[in-house]
């Protein structure tokens, strides 16, 4: 009676290994995509990133930074006066670099401002524009620091400078 009892159980145990193998082999067989962040990003970016994408969805655009391929990190740049840069073209992916001291020492919202100005030239393709108001201020995110006019961006006027940055793109 005993024997009869080992077979079915074993044959349970045959079954239930055998489907839990497949479940394995068949995940195995799948590309595999990060569950969350953003493949060759200093993770310290990937905040910034969702925010960006979050953005430009909210005002009607299709973007998803993990498919572009945008890699971004936090370094040294050598130039006096420039805090980010993004460099594209060629034959690699666009790529975002991130001053490390002014982002040692700059607030959330400097933060942002600096990854949503290289995002707009790496993924946006916006170039450089020096417009200002009658008060001297910039218009745009996408100033080069090379003109006249004053930067404003602020959690007041944060929605103005975001719908001109999603506005103008030729992606």
């Amino acid at each position: 009676m005993l024997r009869s009892h080992i077979i079915p159980v074993a044959l349970f145990f045959s079954i239930f290994s055998l489907f839990s193998c497949l479940d394995e082999f068949g995940d195995a067989a799948q590309p595999v995509e990060e569950e969350q962040g953003y493949l060759d990003v200093d993770p310290r970016l990937w905040g910034y990133y969702d925010i960006f994408e979050a953005e430009g969805k909210a005002r009607g655009l299709n973007i998803d930074l993990k498919t572009a391929r945008i890699s971004g990190d936090i370094d040294a740049i050598d130039e006096n006066n420039v805090i980010g840069t993004c460099q594209y073209g060629g034959f690699s992916t666009n790529h975002v670099t991130i001053d490390n001291v002014y982002w040692d020492r700059s607030t959330d919202l400097g933060k942002e401002f600096v990854v949503f100005h290289e995002l707009g030239h790496c993924f946006l393709n916006r170039g450089h524009t020096e417009d200002s108001t009658s008060e001297g201020l910039c218009v745009s995110l996408m100033r080069s620091g090379n003109g006249g006019c004053r930067d404003a961006y602020s959690t007041r006027n944060r929605a103005y400078y975001l719908d001109e940055l999603f506005s103008q793109t030729t992606n």
